[in-house]
């Protein structure tokens, strides 16, 4: 999960593992799988970075020492 800015500042939190597709209208629009989107105040490059270190953190958890 990832945390975002809506335009009037609060934030929200979505499954990075549902987004479908993002849009830059000059704001980003992060249309999820159901349909549903959200309007963001970060950059499509912001978000793709979130989503890359909210993966990198899962990823390095789950290495077992042998």
């Amino acid at each position: 999960m990832i945390i975002l800015t809506k335009l009037n500042k609060e934030p929200v939190t979505i499954n990075d593992r549902q987004i479908e597709f993002i849009e830059k209208i000059p704001e980003s629009k992060v249309t999820m799988m159901n349909g549903r989107y959200y309007i963001v105040r970060e950059s499509p490059q912001e978000i793709i970075e979130k989503v890359i270190n909210f993966n990198r953190e899962i990823i390095s958890g789950l290495k077992v020492e042998v």
